[in-house]
This record gives C-alpha cells, structure tokens and sequence, in this order.
C-alpha cells in the first residue's frame, strides 16, 4: 500500500521507503556517535544526512535510552533549551527538510511545530497520552505512535484502540512504531519482526527504529559500535516486511538498503 504524509502542507509520499537520519542533543544517548551539541557538531550531522540520502531528521533533546536518567532529571525546560538551540540550526542548515521531534511531553510538541514548523511528532512515552493526542490533533502534524506491547497480538489490539482514540480527536497521519526494545525482552523483539508484516492490516505506515540496539547487541554480544552490521540484516528485513520508514544512526548503508531491497521487487 501507497502512503502520503501531509507535512506542514507539504505531501510526502512513501511509495518508496524513506530515511530518517537520527540527531542527538542529548549528552548521555546510548550511541555515542550520535551525541551532537555544539553548533558545529549539529550543523555537520545535519549535512551529513542529507548528504547519504536521508529524507528525514529525528531531533532529540532527552535520552530514552535504557539506564538513561529519570525523566524528571532532564526537565521540560532543559529539553526545551536544547531543542531549540538545535531546530535552529538544523533549520537553517536544512530549512526545507522533514524535521521530526522525539518527545514525549505535549507542550515541548507543541513549541517545536509553532515556533520551528516541526513537521512530525515522534512521541516515544510508554503509554497512550489523551493530551498528547489532543495536542497533534491540534496542531495537525503527523504522529508516530509507539507500542510497548510485547507480541504482536497485544500491539495490533492496542494500536487499533488507539488509532480510533486519535481519529475521535481529529488526528489524520499516524505512523505506527512497533517500539523494538521498549517493554519486550530480547525474543520478544525478534518476535515482533518476524510477525512485522501483520500490521499491514492495520493499513498505516510502519517506522522501524533498531539501529545499534540491545537487541542487536545482545544477541551478538557487542557494543553499539560494533553493532552496524546486525542492525542492517534488519533493516533489510524490516524493508522486506514492509516497513515505510527506517529510523537510524547510519543513513548511507540504511539507502542502500532501501535500493537494493526496492530492486528486488521493482514497481510493475
């Protein structure tokens, strides 16, 4: 299935998957090459995605990595600050880019998208926000909708009650992410991509965020840095089940995996 995204007015289509090349302000993110705060190191990272093909930018300005601090430790105010020291660089590096937000707190949506034109909400909370809902509903920008189920089952029967709670408020694009390594131990992770495939019922767009994760490293006893091989098997795999988006740390190997996956199975 073909899927559109309306983007600040701008329609995105994703007949072909797309990159989204993910930025850090965050000085504790699991991957280490990731963490980007100086103006400098946020204005080259910025490049270096478009640069490898990535059609989209996930900005995050609080760690949700596992073991990272409590969320009450990095308050609304400091993700705030950090955000908008980065959006205003990567807007001016890149204004014309899809610009995606990785939140979990409304209002910091919010000031994003009116004061920066944020084109996606990327809401990475561990449980279905009526607020938040009722934010992007509000200020009509497309949201990704993660799950913390831990099979497939449970994250259909969630999402779909959730997807009509977004619709009661108005909500239009929604993007689901299966949210591989929140809430799922290390097979049920590999469950979920083995039954990934199933939420084309769902008939919504799919977000794939593996890229160096736990569940890559565990299973291969590695750290993050040795962990770029593993996560490519499965954003090839992710492709292969249908995935729309690819979030990652590693946007030129992520294109080609796109390229080579789209050349298996060319558009008749």
């Amino acid at each position: 299935m073909e899927y559109t995204l309306n983007c600040n007015g701008k329609l995105i289509t994703l007949s072909s998957p797309q990159v989204m090349g993910i930025l850090n302000v965050t000085p504790d993110s699991f991957y280490s090459g990731s963490r980007k705060q100086t103006e400098r190191e946020i204005a080259e990272r910025t490049q270096q995605i478009l640069a490898e093909g990535g059609a989209m930018i996930d900005v995050g300005g609080c760690s949700t990595r596992p073991g990272s601090a409590p969320v009450d430790e990095v308050d609304e105010e400091e993700e705030s600050r950090r955000l908008r020291f980065a959006l205003e660089i990567v807007r001016r590096e890149a204004p014309d880019t899809i610009v995606s937000i990785d939140t979990f707190r409304p209002d910091v949506a919010r000031m994003t998208v009116e004061e920066f034109g944020a084109d996606i909400i990327n809401d990475v909370s561990e449980g279905a926000d009526p607020e938040m809902f009722r934010m992007v509903a509000r200020l009509k920008v497309p949201y990704i909708l993660m799950s913390i189920a831990p099979t497939i089952r449970d994250m259909m029967l969630r999402f779909a009650r959730e997807i009509q709670q977004l619709r009661d408020c108005g909500q239009k694009d929604i993007i689901l992410d299966p949210g591989f390594g929140f809430g799922k131990d290390l097979q049920q992770n590999y469950d979920v991509m083995h039954q990934l495939d199933q939420l084309d019922a769902l008939s919504l767009p799919v977000l794939v965020g593996i890229s160096r994760k736990r569940m890559v490293r565990q299973l291969l006893e590695i750290d993050p840095l040795q962990a770029l091989n593993g996560t490519t098997v499965l954003n090839t795999i992710s492709l292969m089940k249908g995935a729309s988006i690819l979030r990652v740390h590693d946007v030129k190997e992520a294109v080609e995996c796109v390229r080579i996956v789209g050349q298996m199975n060319p558009k008749q």
